[in-house]
């Protein structure tokens, strides 16, 4: 599939194997031949013919730039702690190439091209999580990306990781050195967290429609009351999330037996009368932070900036990752939200109101039923908290004070998905407890929709009649959240 100039957020997923355009390909090599013209005249460039960081002011020799980049991918190349997950590599190669495509790094076709071999064939250089500050941007990350491309540093391929030497070696590809800007190019840039920031929005995306359709299966099994999501409240109130919110929970709660009851409560808690309000304020931070990771994606973020059309090489900090960081942060902080009101739903659930069992468990004492469940629910809430203090607040000074502020986007962006995983956690476990308690309204029937994601999820897991290692029920609950759930609330 051709690469466009813009790639779009909604379908990267569709990219299983890269083209480059003949437009890209024209602008690079225009942009290169640009660069090596500069270079024959003798001028000083920062990282191009200069030393990197507090170095910028040593000048390289001409017969040694391309040994300095290859030592400076080599030296760089210290990350450290857990593997990067293959799916956020596959999204790190497919960014890197697209922000090289733009024509402005001054990088040679072949090392695009090679990229996209790596990225078609499956050969995910192996990254590590913690190395990147955020800025000079994702140095590190990037550097154990880049090795392969020149036959160092370790590679996954078809499932096992191995040296890459191996692997160019029985995919019929050659090291390729790097010639002069190539390394800087390669190492300076946000596709780190950029990468992470596409796979959270891509999983909150999901994960947030999930909230609306497991906390109005839990409303109708708690026999709440629908009127908090009529429309005249929202219309007076008009954020977007809140307005689709309400707008969705009230469908998926229509021709439900369970509404027509009456009910005693004068209100509900907040935690499914404010669903509204707090699902759709969620929803429209990740439409804030999607319209920056666009923005980021299609951008150019090395440094120094080759512009050939303009008849210039200019340095600056197109690298920073100031504002991932901080949408980053903000994303932590919208998700566990979901989090957060999803566990007061589970605890109501149990808590023995609404003629429901104590705890949801059949012969109540002899089985302790969902008891523990909510305290793994609150336990991964309670990390979540911690987790979401915000990354981009702090800042250190590296390289002899050369970059004395960094983003720190890096660790925003790795602490995030952690926050993304355990909301997917605690959402399988009120699917769980809003499941059970649906089966003890029985024979009364919720809404066509939300009795058929019921029954679809009792294929998975069964009614607890009693105590049993539900361990296995949660994990399978958590799997069940990795399907669309338009699946459901379409019906």
């Amino acid at each position: 599939m051709e690469l466009p100039s813009h790639i779009s957020l909604d379908n990267l997923a569709s990219y299983n194997q890269l083209e480059l355009s003949a437009d890209a390909l024209q602008k690079i090599a225009t942009n290169r031949s640009y660069l090596d013209n500069i270079l024959s005249k003798g001028d000083t460039y920062y990282g191009i013919n200069t030393g990197f960081g507090s170095l910028c002011n040593v000048r390289i020799e001409p017969n040694e730039l391309a040994q300095l980049q290859e030592n400076l991918v080599c030296s760089h190349a210290c990350g450290m702690g857990d593997e990067v997950p293959e799916e956020i590599v596959r999204l790190m190669l497919l960014l890197k190439i697209h922000g090289l495509s733009q024509g402005y790094s001054g990088v040679r076709t072949e090392i695009v091209q090679r990229l996209a071999d790596f990225y078609n064939k499956g050969i995910y250089p192996v990254v590590y999580e913690l190395g990147s500050l955020g800025a000079s941007g994702d140095l590190a990350p990037l550097a154990h990306l880049s090795l392969p491309l020149f036959g160092k540093g370790q590679v996954r391929y078809k499932g096992q990781k191995r040296e890459a030497a191996d692997v160019l070696k029985e995919t019929g590809l050659e090291p390729m050195p790097l010639a002069a800007k190539e390394g800087l190019a390669l190492l300076n840039g946000t596709q780190f967290m950029s990468s992470y920031a596409v796979w959270a929005l891509q999983a909150s995306k999901r994960l947030l429609a999930w909230a609306d359709v497991i906390g109005a299966l839990s409303a109708d099994a708690f026999m709440a009351k629908g009127e908090p999501f009529k429309h005249p409240i929202h219309r007076v109130r008009p954020h977007k999330g809140q307005i689709a919110t309400a707008q969705k929970i009230l469908s998926l709660l229509q021709g439900s037996e369970l509404q027509d009851m009456p009910k005693v409560q004068v209100q509900d808690p907040y935690s499914f009368r404010c669903m509204p309000q707090v699902h759709g304020a969620s929803k429209d931070v990740a439409d804030t932070v999607s319209n920056v990771v666009d923005t980021e994606i299609n951008s150019v973020t090395d440094n120094p900036i080759v512009f050939h059309d303009e008849d210039a090489i200019m340095s600056g900090g197109n690298f920073h990752g100031q504002p991932l960081a901080l949408h980053l942060d903000f994303l932590a902080i919208a998700m566990a939200e979901i989090a957060n009101i999803s566990e007061r739903r589970t605890y109501l659930l149990i808590s023995g109101q609404r003629n429901l069992p104590a705890f949801l468990a059949p012969d109540a004492g002899l089985n302790s039923g969902f008891m523990i469940a909510q305290y793994t629910a609150a336990a991964i809430v309670s990390q979540n908290k911690q987790l979401c203090s915000p990354a981009s607040v702090d800042s250190i000074v590296s390289s002899n004070g050369q970059e004395d502020h960094v983003s720190m986007g890096a660790n925003a962006a790795t602490k995030l998905r952690r926050v993304i995983l355990n909301v997917q956690r605690v959402l399988a476990i009120e699917l769980l407890t809003a499941a059970q308690a649906l089966d003890m309204r029985h024979p009364a029937k919720s809404s066509v929709a939300l009795e058929s994601l019921w029954a679809d999820f009792r294929k998975e897991v069964s009614f607890m009649d009693k105590d049993r290692v539900l361990h296995d029920d949660l994990v399978k609950a958590e799997q069940f959240l990795n399907n669309d759930p338009a699946k459901w609330a379409s019906k």
